[in-house]
């Protein structure tokens, strides 16, 4: 009997604790030291390995028996878990670079937490319709790590190319991926009447080398007026495509049918503090990837925005892999890889506003000039701002915000501490300088993406190093705009090392795109005496091999060195590019060429000037490089 009763005691200690929550010492997320951490595991709430099973409800269950503030880990059973819109959180949010839709669909919703890790232990999360897997709203000390995100019906289609004629093309689409309609003669993606969307853009990607097909890009893979098609099925899948071919796509391609509008981020990061991203796997999104807002000190570590392996997909993770927007403190990106993405890999920049009107000499009446970032909480009090007159896109001087207040989604009120320049007009821009961040983006592979590879505008210390290039546009792009795009930043300290920028650079025409690396702000008034908007920029001991002429191309740049790199040229691709020059330098100052080795017939191997004297340019004689100059 005594040993039935030791034996029932010890059994109940053991159930006791697998309670649904329970605590172990683990190191916290921003501390070394040993403490108690709340350990949550979501199969007690009712998660379940189970198909198509809306999880929406037991993870907000899990959630919500956090203790703000208390070291926590939500943990995954390794597993497939599915989540709709319909029972997902709702809630109102102006997100950068997005259109404007709310409520906005929000999975795993975290506001107002810190010093929480969640594991997922290889899980795939999936996704569907328009839905935002995880927003951080006011976060801080939190790390997402080993978690796949896909979407069970993405909204990106692909054909693959089965026949070619002169004005008609035969394609297969997976109707159980991609269900889809004809209607017309033209075809329509969604299951139903509230999420039908038409074909709207197009890309050809490479069947083996799975890469954009040079030359097409934004120029339309099946040439002008290719919108104007009538499509009819042949048998359930099967579609016959009528159309003039002005360019006619390879057979066993695939074309990617883009027809989604860009509505959520698959990670949303806003006002928050110290967020990691580790080992994420983001195979789809209905927008930007990772978007983060006026948010700081944030670590991407081995997060791959790139297409399902599992899944013969040659579309990735979303539009841009990586959004920083507004952002301060240090931005880490590492070890990371993205690949058929329908934007931009990574894209860290500020947003410019223009004044409407003057009130007083410290009150002015501002708007979000691009439609896609409005009702942002852009300015806050102690924020320094930079006044600029944007012909020229010169700063005339600095300010610090008293009071910032939204009138409406597009304009709002800013109270200054100190008055504004006299010569500030309406229709200049401010930046906010404050919201300005560190980058460093090292060790990652930027492979073939509809667009550029890696855009910076921040005037923030920035070092990109032991990277890999293959993007189909411009591998770096270094921007600023006040009359247009208003992203802001202009660079100040920029290191480019150790990088390997192979022949699939620049293999399509984008906007910018005038170099493997293109520095180029948008200058409306732009002369050998307008001021240069950018300085400070090194490119250091990195491979480029160009099958084109130009390398490298520089607009309005104070200090600009191009030295120790190997160039080597390649054969794989025609040339097609406009510029014919290995290097170009618009209005620059304090330019030095100097240590670079070249390898193969270099097309070009010359120098363009343009608004810069030759007094401005250092040059070893033994790279035999031609100048041509133009005042």
């Amino acid at each position: 009997m005594k040993i039935k009763l030791i034996l029932t005691v010890f059994l109940s200690v053991i159930l006791a604790s697998n309670n649904i929550v329970a605590k172990e010492n683990i190191k916290s997320p921003n501390n070394s030291a040993q403490r108690d951490t709340t350990i949550i595991y979501l199969n007690e709430f009712g998660l379940r390995n189970t198909k198509r099973k809306d999880c929406n409800k037991f993870i907000n269950e899990a959630i919500s028996t956090i203790e703000k503030g208390k070291p926590t880990k939500l943990v995954f059973t390794r597993g497939t878990y599915h989540f709709y819109p319909q029972e997902s959180n709702k809630r109102n949010y102006f997100e950068s670079n997005t259109t404007d839709i709310n409520p906005r669909n929000c999975a795993f919703l975290f506001e107002e937490m810190s010093n929480v890790v969640i594991e997922g232990n290889g899980s795939n999360l999936i996704f569907h319709e328009q839905m935002q897997p995880f927003t951080f709203d006011k976060c801080q000390n939190i790390v997402l790590k080993n978690v796949n995100i896909d979407w069970e019906q993405p909204l990106i289609a692909q054909a693959q190319i089965l026949e070619v004629q002169d004005k008609k093309i035969r394609v297969n689409i997976n109707l159980k991926e991609s269900p889809f309609r004809i209607d017309e003669g033209k075809i329509l993606f969604g299951t139903s009447k509230q999420n039908v969307r038409p074909w709207s853009r197009t890309m050809e990607f490479d069947r083996e080398g799975r890469y954009i097909v040079p030359q097409t890009g934004d120029a339309g893979c099946l040439g002008k007026g290719w919108e104007k098609y009538l499509a009819e099925n042949i048998i359930p899948g099967m579609v016959e495509i009528h159309l003039p071919l002005t360019r006619k796509p390879a057979v066993g391609n695939y074309l990617i049918m883009r027809h989604a509008e860009r509505l959520h981020s698959g990670i949303f990061i806003q006002g928050s503090r110290n967020i990691r991203i580790e080992n994420v796997n983001l195979y789809h999104a209905t927008g930007l990837g990772i978007l983060a807002q006026f948010s700081q000190d944030l670590t991407f570590n081995g997060y791959r925005a790139i297409p399902n392996p599992n899944k013969n997909r040659y579309f990735g993770g979303g539009d841009d892999g990586i959004q920083i927007s507004n952002c301060k403190g240090q931005i880490t990106v590492k070890n990371c890889e993205f690949a058929g993405l329908m934007d931009d890999p990574i894209n860290v920049h500020g947003t410019s506003v223009q004044i409407i009107e003057k009130l007083s000499d410290k009150h002015l009446k501002c708007k979000f000039m691009h439609p896609q970032s409005t009702g942002l909480n852009w300015g806050h009090p102690g924020d320094k701002i930079s006044f600029i007159e944007n012909s020229v896109m010169k700063s005339i001087g600095t300010g610090t915000v008293g009071l910032f207040r939204l009138l409406d989604n597009e304009t709002f009120m800013l109270i200054l501490k100190e008055s504004v320049p006299e010569e500030l007009e309406v229709g200049d821009a401010l930046e906010n300088l404050t919201w300005s961040p560190d980058l460093l983006v090292s060790d990652s592979h930027f492979k073939n993406c509809r667009a550029r590879g890696l855009l910076v505008s921040t005037p923030g210390k920035v070092v990109i190093q032991n990277n890999i290039f293959e993007s189909s546009g411009s591998a770096i792009l270094i921007a600023g705009d006040a009359n247009k795009w208003f992203e802001s930043g202009a660079v100040t300290d920029v290191l480019i090392k150790n990088n390997v920028f192979t022949d699939l650079c620049n293999t399509s025409p984008y906007q910018f795109c005038e170099g493997i690396i293109s520095i180029y702000p948008e200058i409306p008034v732009l002369n050998k005496e307008t001021p240069q908007f950018h300085q400070n920029i090194r490119i250091e001991n990195n491979e480029f091999n160009p099958f084109d002429y130009p390398v490298l191309f520089a607009r309005s740049v104070n200090g600009i060195v191009f030295n120790n790199n190997k160039i080597t040229r390649s054969t794989r691709f025609e040339p097609y590019h406009k510029r014919k020059y290995t290097f170009t330098y618009e209005a620059c100052k304090n330019i030095d060429i100097s240590g670079n080795t070249f390898n193969g017939d270099i097309l070009g191997k010359n120098i363009y000037l343009k608004w810069t004297s030759t007094n401005e340019l250092k040059s070893d004689e033994n790279q035999n490089l031609e100048i041509k100059s133009m005042k």
